[in-house]
C-alpha cells in the first residue's frame, strides 16, 4: 500500500490480492520467502554433501520431483513448519527492467536458470508487466513529466524480443512455484501453523472435495499464450486514462520500426532465429490489444505496418493466433475487425487507382485483408460449429457420377489453406461470434474490377493477390460477378473447342441448345438434358440457347429465363409428385415416397445448375438445409429450426425438460411417424426394437439427433443424392464452393428479397428522346409505384423476363425506358433479353396505366417485330 492508503501499482502478484496494510505486506514477503527456500531446497539441495535433512536434495532422500511437485511439496512443508537447511538460499536473479524502481527489483519472483532476459551479447532486454507500467504512469503523474513513460513504451514497443517478453503470465515464465504462490495469496497472510488444511490444497491447486493424490495443476491447454491478455487490457486501459499527446506520438513510431523489422525479418529469413513463432506471436497478441488502433495515427501509420508484418507470419504461426484470438479475445474481436474494416474503407476511398495500379496492387488494402481471414477464423473459431460428423462423403456421391476426363471431383474443390490449417470450414459454422456479414466491406467490394481480379484468381506465375480467395470481404453482388466470369469464360472455352473440332472435320454445336414445346415443356427439357447427360456431360457447361417450338424469339437470355420460370413452376408443383410443399414455412422439400427414378431428380439437379451457370434467378423455395447439404453438409437438428419449426420447438422443449419422469412424461419412443403424399401413416424406427426405447434424460440427445438425421438424410437420401449429382455436373469445377455460403447461394438461386423499385427508377436508363423530366417517364413511374406487389412483380417479369430480384437489390438491374413513338394505342414492348421496355409517348397517365396493365397481365409468348 502506498502512503496514501491507496493501492500500488507496482504490487507483486502475491501482494496484489487482499493486501489491506503493510503489516500484511511483511507477513506475505516473509512467506512468500521461506517457500521459496523450501522449494530450492526440494531441487537444488543445500550444498552440504552430509545433509541427513530427508526434505532437502542433498540428502539423497528426496525423489525426482517435477517442478510442479515441488512447488506443491514446498507449500506442504511451510504449513507444518518443517526443518530448512541453513545453507538453502534462493538462487535469485533480478530482472532487469526500464527504469527498475526498488519496489520492481524487490517483487521479482525468483529464477532458478540463467537470466532469461538477456540477448545473446549479454545487453539486458528491457520488458513491462502490469504493474511496472502502471508504477511507470503513477511516477511520471507524480513528477508532472511524461519524458520516462515515453522512453519506456519507446524501448519496449519498438523490439519484437522486448515485447514477447511483456505482459506474462507470471514473471518467472509461467513457473509453477509463482503460480501456485498467486493461486490462494490470502493463505499467506499467517504465519506457518496458522495455515488451515484448505488454503493448503488451495495453494496446491486442490478442492476440498476432490482427492488430493495428485498436486499438479492441469497441464496447459495447447491454444493458451504465456501473454496475460487481460493484464494487458488493464494496463493499455490504464494508459490510456492519459492524455494523448502525452505518448501517442512515440508509440506509433515505435510500432512503425517494430513492423517493419519483423517484416523485414520473416521475409528475409522466415523465422527469426533469435526468437521464436510464439515469441512473434506475443508481439501481435499484445499489439493488437491497443484499443486505438482505428484512430488517427495509428491508422495511417502503424496499423497497415503491423498487418504487412502479421501477413508474413508462416501458416501455422496464423493458425495458433486465431486459436488463441478464439479462445482468449473475444472481447476484442469486434473492435479489432471495425478497426481493420475502417483502414481498408480509408485507403479505398483515398487511393488512385487504375487499370495499371488497382486494389490489388496496393498492400495497405491487401495486407489488413489478410488478417482480416485470420480474424474471420477465429470468429467461427469462438462461436458455434457444428462437428465433423456432418461433412458428407463426397465418395459416395462422385463413384455413381459418371465422369469425364480432366473433371475434378467435387471433394478436390480449392480449399483455404488457411481453412485446412485449422480443419474447419465456414460451411462448420453454425453461429460465428461475429455476423458474416460484418466482414462485408462495400466499398471495397465497389472499387474492385472483378474481370482483373478474375485473372489474377487463374494467373499462375507470379501468383497475384484475388479477392476471390478472400471472399468473406466481398458483397454477394460483387462474388456473383466473379462466378459470372469464369462460367463465361468456360462457355467461350467450349466455344473454341467446337470450332477446332469444326476446322478438323468434325463439326459440333457450340451451344447447348434446347429444342422444347409449351404444352409438353418439362418432357421435351428432360429427355434432351438426359442425352446431354449421357452422351457428353461437358455440354452442359456449354452457353444454353433455348427454342419454343412455334415461336420466333431468338434467345439472347429472356427465352432461357422464361424457360426456367416455366420448368420450375411445373416441376416443383406438388401435384407432379417429385416434391411436396412444407405448409408451415411455404417450402419446397423432396418427397420421401417418391416414385420418379434417380434419373429424374438427377436431370433437376442439372437445371439448377444450369439456372446459376447462365446466371438465371429462379423462384425456387428451398429450406436452408437444402444449400448446406448441396455444398457438403449433412443436414442435423439445428436445420429443423427453418425446416420445421415447429417440430424444432418441440424437440427443443423435450431437450430442456429436466424432470427424472420423461418417460411418462412425453410417453415417446424411437419409433416415429409420419405420412406419405397419400395422407397414409408410415412408421420408421430409429434404433433396432426403437418400439421398445422410451426416451429418457440419458439417451434424448440421441433421440433428437436421429430423429433430424432421419428427416433431413436419410429419408430422402436417393432422391437428394441423385439431385446433388446432376447439381455438380454442370458446378463441379465452378468456385462456386469457394466464394458463397449456404445463404448466399441462396440468394444466387432465388435472388435477393428486397423488392425495393425506388431502387429500380434510380438505376433505370433512359433513350430514343426519353429523360428522366419526360412527363410520360414520370407518369410510368407513378403508375409503377401505385401497383401493388403482386403487379410489380409482373412488371419485372415482363420487362426483363423474369420476376425476381437480382443479388445486390433492382439497382443492379439495369432497365432502359426507350420511346416507342409518339402517343398511340399500341401496348408497350419488351426486350427482355437486354431488359428494354418500349414505351409510347402516351397522352395521360390514365392511358399509360390501361396499356401497361394490360401489356402485363396478358403477355405470353415471344414473337418478332
Amino acid at each position: 500500500m502506498s502512503a496514501k492508503g491507496q493501492e500500488d501499482p507496482g504490487e507483486d502478484l502475491t501482494s496484489r490480492v487482499g493486501a489491506e496494510s503493510p503489516c500484511s505486506d511483511m507477513k506475505r514477503a516473509a512467506a512468500k520467502k521461506l517457500i521459496e527456500r523450501y522449494f530450492y531446497q526440494l531441487t537444488d539441495g543445500c550444498g552440504n554433501p552430509e545433509c541427513d535433512n530427508q526434505n532437502c536434495a542433498s540428502s539423497g532422500k528426496v525423489t525426482n520431483l517435477t517442478p510442479n511437485q515441488a512447488a506443491a511439496q514446498a507449500i506442504q512443508l511451510f504449513s507444518q513448519e518443517a526443518r530448512l537447511c541453513d545453507g538453502t538460499q534462493p538462487n535469485k536473479v533480478a530482472r532487469t527492467t526500464i527504469e527498475p524502481g526498488p519496489a520492481s527489483l524487490a517483487k521479482s519472483l525468483p529464477v532458478k536458470s540463467v537470466n532469461p532476459t538477456c540477448s545473446d551479447e549479454g545487453k539486458p532486454v528491457p520488458f513491462l508487466t502490469e504493474p511496472k507500467l502502471l508504477d511507470i504512469i503513477q511516477r511520471c503523474k507524480s513528477e508532472g513529466s511524461y519524458s520516462l513513460l515515453i522512453r519506456t513504451l519507446g524501448e519496449v514497443f519498438s523490439s519484437a524480443e522486448a515485447l514477447s517478453r511483456s505482459f506474462q503470465k507470471s514473471a518467472e515464465n509461467d513457473s509453477p512455484l509463482a503460480a501456485l504462490l498467486d493461486r490462494a495469496p490470502v493463505a499467506l497472510l499467517g504465519p506457518p501453523g496458522d495455515l488451515s488444511k484448505e488454503a493448503v490444497r488451495s495453494l496446491q491447486g486442490e478442492d476440498k472435495e476432490e482427492d488430493s493424490s495428485d498436486p499438479s495443476p492441469t497441464e496447459p491447454h495447447p491454444d493458451d499464450t504465456s501473454v496475460d491478455l487481460p493484464a494487458v487490457r488493464r494496463a493499455f486501459s490504464s494508459l490510456w486514462s492519459l492524455p494523448g499527446e502525452a505518448f501517442e506520438s512515440a508509440l506509433v513510431h515505435a510500432l512503425v520500426n517494430l513492423a517493419d523489422n519483423i517484416e523485414l525479418d520473416l521475409r528475409v529469413f522466415g523465422i527469426v532465429p533469435s526468437y521464436s513463432t510464439d515469441s512473434l506471436l506475443n508481439v501481435f497478441l499484445i499489439v493488437f490489444e491497443i484499443p486505438v488502433l482505428g484512430s488517427s495515427e495509428y491508422l495511417e501509420l502503424a496499423l497497415h505496418m503491423l498487418c504487412k508484418a502479421a501477413s508474413c507470419l508462416p501458416l501455422s504461426a496464423q493458425a495458433k493466433l486465431a486459436r488463441v484470438w478464439a479462445r482468449h479475445s473475444k472481447p476484442r474481436l469486434q473492435g479489432l475487425l471495425q478497426a481493420l474494416q475502417q483502414l481498408i474503407t480509408v485507403k479505398v476511398i483515398g487511393g488512385s487507382f487504375t487499370r495499371d495500379y488497382c486494389v490489388q496492387d496496393a498492400d495497405t488494402i491487401t495486407a489488413p485483408t489478410k488478417v482480416m481471414k485470420i480474424l474471420y477464423y477465429a470468429s467461427m473459431l469462438a462461436g458455434e460449429l457444428d462437428g465433423p460428423e456432418l461433412r458428407r462423403d463426397e465418395e459416395g456421391d462422385v463413384g455413381d457420377l459418371e465422369k469425364t476426363p480432366g473433371q475434378r471431383n467435387p471433394s478436390q474443390a480449392l480449399q483455404d489453406p488457411l481453412a485446412t490449417a485449422l480443419s474447419i470450414s465456414s460451411l462448420d459454422a453454425r453461429k460465428p461470434y461475429i455476423p458474416f456479414n460484418d466482414f462485408y466491406n462495400e466499398p471495397l467490394s465497389d472499387a474492385i474490377e472483378m474481370d482483373k481480379d478474375f485473372a489474377y484468381y487463374k494467373s499462375e506465375q507470379p501468383k497475384k493477390f484475388s479477392f476471390m480467395n478472400y471472399a468473406f470481404v466481398l458483397t454477394p453482388a460483387t462474388k456473383t460477378l466473379g462466378l459470372y466470369y469464369d462460367n463465361r469464360i468456360r462457355m467461350y472455352s467450349e466455344r473454341r473447342m467446337s470450332f477446332l473440332q469444326t476446322v478438323v472435320g468434325q463439326p459440333t454445336n457450340p451451344y447447348l441448345r434446347l429444342k422444347v414445346r409449351r404444352d409438353h415443356l418439362i418432357d421435351d427439357a428432360l429427355v434432351e438434358l438426359e442425352m446431354v447427360a449421357m452422351e457428353n456431360p461437358t455440354d452442359l457447361k456449354k452457353q444454353l440457347v433455348v427454342e419454343f417450338e412455334g415461336e420466333q424469339g431468338v434467345d439472347e437470355g429472356g427465352v432461357s429465363k422464361e424457360f426456367f420460370q416455366l420448368v420450375v413452376e411445373e416441376i416443383f408443383n406438388p401435384d407432379y409428385g417429385m416434391f411436396t410443399l412444407q405448409e408451415e414455412t411455404q417450402t419446397t422439400w423432396f418427397n420421401p415416397t417418391s416414385f420418379e427414378s434417380d434419373a429424374q431428380f438427377t436431370l433437376i439437379g442439372v437445371v439448377l445448375g444450369l439456372a446459376i451457370y447462365n446466371n438465371v434467378i429462379l423462384d425456387v423455395r428451398f429450406p436452408m438445409v437444402v444449400y448446406r447439404k448441396l455444398l457438403g453438409r449433412k443436414g442435423a437438428f439445428a436445420d429443423l429450426e427453418d425446416w420445421s419449426p415447429t417440430l424444432y420447438r418441440s424437440l427443443k422443449e423435450l431437450l430442456d425438460y429436466s424432470g427424472e419422469d420423461m418417460a411418462d412424461t412425453f410417453m415417446q419412443t424411437f419409433r416415429v411417424g409420419y405420412k406419405d403424399v397419400f395422407g397414409s401413416e408410415l412408421f420408421h424406427e430409429l434404433r433396432e426394437d426403437g418400439d421398445q426405447i422410451y426416451v429418457t434424460q440419458s439417451n434424448k440427445r440421441e433421440f433428437v439427433d436421429l430423429y433430424a438425421d432421419f428427416l433431413l438424410n436419410r429419408s430422402v437420401e436417393r432422391q437428394f443424392k441423385a439431385f446433388r449429382r446432376g447439381f455438380q455436373m454442370v458446378t463441379d469445377e465452378s468456385p462456386l464452393a469457394l466464394l458463397f455460403r449456404p445463404e448466399e447461394v441462396e440468394q444466387l438461386v432465388c435472388g435477393s428479397k428486397n423488392f425495393d423499385f425506388a431502387e429500380l427508377e434510380a438505376a433505370t436508363e433512359y433513350e430514343g428522346g426519353y429523360t428522366v423530366e419526360s412527363e410520360a417517364v414520370r407518369n410510368f413511374w407513378r403508375v409503377a409505384h401505385s401497383l401493388p406487389p403482386e403487379s410489380q412483380r409482373r412488371l419485372l417479369q415482363f420487362t426483363t423476363g423474369s420476376d425476381r430480384v437480382p443479388v445486390g437489390g433492382l439497382s443492379r438491374l439495369k432497365m432502359v425506358i426507350a420511346r416507342h413513338g409518339p402517343d398511340s394505342d399500341r401496348l408497350p414492348i419488351a426486350h427482355t433479353c437486354f431488359n428494354v421496355l418500349l414505351l409510347p409517348d402516351y397522352g395521360t397517365i390514365e392511358k399509360l396505366q390501361d396499356r401497361l396493365l394490360k401489356a402485363i397481365n396478358y403477355s405470353k409468348g415471344f414473337g418478332m417485330l
